[in-house]
C-alpha cells in the first residue's frame, strides 16, 4: 500500500467516486471486448451507412458531424466551467483543468474544421460516448478537488505528464489531419488506406496518441479515478484498433500485413 501511495493520492472519502472507478473501468473494458467480437459502437467506419437504405437503429441516427459535436462538447464545457466552479491556485489542479479543456477544445475544433464526414452515427452510441467523456471529466475534477490539502504523492509525475500530454495531443492532431487529407485529394467520400506518419506501421496512430493523452491526465492528477479511466480508455481503444485493422483487412486486398493495429511491430 505504501508503494501505491507513492504514485497516487489515497482513496477519496467518496463512495460514489470509488464505485465509479471500478464500474467505469469494467464498463470500458467490456465495450473494448465487444469491439473485438464485432459488436461495435456505431460511429466512424462502423457508423450508420449513408446508403439509400441504411440499417435501422433502435434510437435513430444523426449525422456524423453532429454526433461528434455531441461527443465532445459537454466534456469541454465541464472542463471550461471548472475554472469558475472550482477556483483554485493549486498548480496540479490548474494543470489538470487546462489539459482537459485543451484536449476537448481540440476535439471540437477538429469536428468543425478538420474532419470530413460520410454516413451517420447511432444515437445510442453517441449517448454512451458523450456520457462517458462528460462524467469522466467531471469525476476527474471532483476527485482532484478532494485531494486539496492532502500530502502529495512522493513520486511527482505532473511535469512528465505535461510532456506526455503535449506529445499525445500533437501526435493525435497530426494524424487526424492526415486522415482528413485522404478525402481532400479528390473530394470523394470513400475510405483509403492511410499513409504518412505512423500510419505506415500502425493503422490507428491517432488512438495511440489519444491513449497517451489520457495517461497524461493520470500523471498530472495522480488520483485513483484518473488511473481507472486511463486504463479503461486504453482497453477500449485496444479493442477498437483491433476491430479497425480487421475492417481494413476485409475491405482492401492490398492492405499491408506488416501494419499492426496500435503498437508498432507488436499489436
Amino acid at each position: 500500500m505504501e508503494m501505491v501511495t507513492s504514485f497516487v493520492y489515497p482513496p477519496p472519502p467518496s463512495i460514489l467516486l470509488n464505485c465509479m472507478s471500478v464500474v467505469g473501468l469494467a464498463a470500458l473494458a467490456k465495450i473494448g471486448w465487444s469491439e473485438v467480437t464485432g459488436n461495435h459502437l456505431k460511429y466512424s467506419k462502423f457508423g450508420v451507412s449513408s446508403s439509400p437504405q441504411p440499417q435501422k437503429q433502435r434510437f435513430g441516427s444523426i449525422s456524423s458531424r453532429n454526433g461528434m459535436l455531441w461527443l465532445y462538447t459537454p466534456a469541454f464545457l465541464a472542463a471550461a466551467a471548472s475554472f469558475f466552479v472550482l477556483p483554485c491556485d493549486d498548480l496540479r489542479f490548474l494543470l489538470l483543468k487546462s489539459a482537459l479543456a485543451l484536449h476537448f477544445f481540440k476535439r471540437v475544433f477538429e469536428v468543425l474544421f478538420i474532419h470530413k464526414y460520410s454516413g451517420g452515427m447511432a444515437v445510442d452510441s453517441a449517448f454512451v460516448i458523450s456520457s462517458s467523456y462528460f462524467s469522466s471529466t467531471a469525476f476527474m475534477l471532483y476527485s482532484q478537488d478532494l485531494t486539496l490539502g492532502l500530502t502529495e504523492p512522493s513520486f511527482d509525475m505532473k511535469f512528465a505528464g505535461i510532456l506526455m500530454f503535449v506529445v499525445g495531443i500533437v501526435g493525435n492532431l497530426y494524424h487526424h489531419i492526415l486522415l482528413a487529407k485522404l478525402r481532400k485529394e479528390d473530394g470523394k467520400k470513400e475510405y483509403k488506406i492511410p499513409k504518412g506518419g505512423l500510419f505506415d506501421i500502425i493503422i490507428c496512430p491517432h488512438y495511440l496518441f489519444e491513449i497517451l493523452v489520457f495517461w497524461s491526465f493520470f500523471m498530472i492528477s495522480q488520483t485513483i479515478y484518473s488511473f481507472s479511466f486511463a486504463m479503461g480508455t486504453m482497453l477500449y481503444l485496444i479493442g477498437r484498433s483491433y476491430a479497425t485493422r480487421s475492417w481494413y483487412l476485409s475491405k482492401f486486398d492490398d492492405f499491408p500485413k506488416h501494419i499492426k493495429a496500435l503498437v508498432p511491430f507488436v499489436f
